[in-house]
């Protein structure tokens, strides 16, 4: 033990965890390096349950006839006691070595928290696996406001891949939203008469007509009931048409010469009584409305619709509802989380929240057309490596995981349960008797079976010709709005996870990007890819050191932009001079 101390001193691996990072502890153990503890961690015991029962779930014998998950409670319980029984002789002597090394500098530092050391005091050579200042794209509201940057960093725009989001933390940032949920509501109308007027073309006539018409009630006054009806709709339609109208005229900046007073916005009293009628409208699903004719305002709404199409790329994933998902600016892991459909009530949510916490709320578009498996929504987590902010260098792994609701998906029910894949919160529900038998129990594909999903479906070229390519371009222009924000510290570097929901056309959405993604091996999907990622990363920033060309697991080098060097200092030398004042 003293001799592999002291070689472990004079090579300068030292190295300290703060956290249930098993793997990350036998990774650099396996490389030479001798741990000094953190004395207010729980001691050996800990570390051995650690190991046992990573080694019980994530690994198995491959010549034992037992499935690899989940062992039978005696068969995993025997192999835990044979394996506390060996590390108690191994954690005896990396206990020794431990306490060999108590007054050395660690020289690697993995923490879950970047505020457990003491940040800017460590020396140049301490590596850290965390970098400050990243709240501009780990944080909801960093990201929704860094993201409209984007333009002026990249040749890019922001809401071809990340979901429109507004900040509600001041009256102009309320505004914003309003008058973007009342110009997608507008659509939605225009949307809705498109789709109920082309299946009303492919079916013969109503039969619910032909049994309305021996319907004594509707004998009334039939004449006049159906013209009111007509007209209701003429009427909203006809609005409709006219806010996206105003709405293309404004990204064409035809407003801009207008005179003030020949516009003719609608009034606040207006746009209540319009609201209420596309609440009625998609909804209750007003069945009056798909009695109309076709008239020339289908061919308008459908011209409109396309317009709208070109200059707006999320049209498509608007859907008909206006959906809406409120969050709080940075709270992580899904907590507190909703999705509403009604402008009134997503302003009284965060008008009736007290301060200092109602300035930290964003609202962004929920994702209303999501590709489904088996009727299921999920969600993807991608892990990407940072090792440098100057110049900015990325690394993408190559692997990533699903994850799915234990619900199906219905747009009828906004309950968290069916919306949000976060593991954190399906993992307390149990999987609906009524979902498909072909998802997995645990909830969780990796992206290997995916591919395979894709392949049985004819259409397994989606993935490595859409799918992983626009995930590292939305990645990447992430990473460079967000570069002149982070604070760079050279001999850093962070493991993020970015989670991404796929379109009905397989286009990736960026939903959030988290720092210390969660490694708990919780399923056996993520017992082995948490492992494989958190030794891949070890091989990236500690192998990499000594050798450029060694392996890096299942990390590609994603981005690496030439270094930016910071303008000389010209200014004048500053001094202070004087005496010391003693009391």
């Amino acid at each position: 033990a003293r001799q592999l101390t002291e070689k472990a001193i004079k090579e300068k691996k030292i190295f300290s965890i703060y956290g249930h990072y098993p793997v990350i502890r036998a990774a650099l153990r396996r490389k030479g390096w001798v741990e000094k503890k953190f004395y207010f961690l729980p001691k050996v015991v800990q570390n051995a349950e650690d190991m046992g029962s990573l080694a019980c779930v994530g690994r198995s014998d491959p010549t034992s006839s037992q499935p690899p998950w989940p062992s039978p409670s005696n068969k995993c319980a025997e192999v835990k006691e044979n394996q506390e029984m060996a590390l108690e002789k191994i954690d005896n002597i990396h206990d020794v070595m431990s306490r060999l090394v108590k007054n050395e500098m660690p020289y690697f530092l993995w923490t879950i928290k970047r505020d457990v050391v003491d940040y800017h005091s460590l020396a140049g050579d301490q590596m850290l696996n965390h970098y400050g200042k990243t709240a501009a794209f780990t944080t909801k509201i960093g990201l929704c406001v860094n993201m409209r940057s984007l333009p002026w960093y990249v040749q890019a725009n922001p809401d071809s891949f990340f979901p429109r989001c507004y900040s509600l933390c001041t009256e102009t940032e309320t505004q914003e939203f309003l008058d973007d949920f009342r110009r997608t509501m507008a659509s939605s109308i225009l949307k809705w008469v498109v789709s109920h007027q082309n299946c009303n073309r492919s079916k013969p006539k109503s039969k619910k007509a032909e049994a309305g018409s021996s319907d004594p009630s509707n004998k009334k006054d039939p004449e006049n009931v159906d013209t009111k009806l007509r007209g209701l709709s003429g009427q909203l339609v006809d609005i409709a048409c006219k806010v996206c109208l105003s709405y293309l005229g404004q990204l064409e900046h035809e407003d801009i010469d207008r005179p003030e007073n020949t516009t003719e916005a609608l009034t606040e009293d207006e746009w209540k009584d319009l609201t209420q009628q596309y609440y009625s409208l998609v909804q209750k699903d007003m069945a009056e409305l798909k009695e109309m004719k076709e008239t020339i305002s289908h061919r308008c709404c459908q011209a409109l619709l396309n317009k709208i199409t070109s200059v707006k790329p999320q049209t498509e994933i608007d859907g008909l509802r206006n959906i809406w998902i409120i969050k709080p600016a940075a709270k992580s892991r899904g907590r507190d989380i909703v999705c509403m459909d009604r402008v009134e009530e997503i302003l009284d949510l965060v008008a009736t929240d007290q301060p200092p916490t109602k300035d930290k709320w964003v609202v962004q578009k929920y994702i209303e057309t999501p590709m489904l498996i088996y009727d299921t929504k999920f969600d993807i987590r991608q892990w990407f490596l940072i090792t440098d902010w100057n110049p900015l260098t990325i690394w993408f792994y190559k692997e990533s995981y699903l994850r799915f609701s234990t619900q199906r998906f219905s747009l009828d029910n906004l309950d968290s349960a069916i919306h949000l894949c976060n593991n954190s919160i399906q993992k307390h529900l149990k999987n609906d008797k009524a979902r498909s038998p072909l998802l997995p129990g645990h909830n969780m594909w990796t992206s290997s079976c995916f591919q395979e999903y894709l392949q049985k479906r004819g259409r397994g070229a989606m993935w490595g010709s859409v799918i992983y390519p626009a995930m590292k371009r939305a990645i990447t222009h992430a990473m460079r709005v967000a570069q002149d924000h982070v604070e760079a510290r050279k001999n850093s570097f962070e493991l993020y996870g970015a989670d991404f929901i796929l379109g009905r056309d397989f286009k990736p959405w960026l939903i959030e990007i988290n720092s210390s993604p969660t490694m708990h091996p919780s399923t056996p999907v993520t017992a082995q890819l948490c492992a494989q990622v958190q030794e891949d990363t070890i091989k990236v920033v500690v192998d990499r050191k000594l050798d450029r060309n060694c392996d890096t697991g299942n990390f590609e080098l994603l981005w690496r932009q030439p270094a930016v060097e910071l303008p000389p200092f010209s200014g004048s030398d500053l001094c202070v001079e004087g005496v010391g004042v003693r009391r």
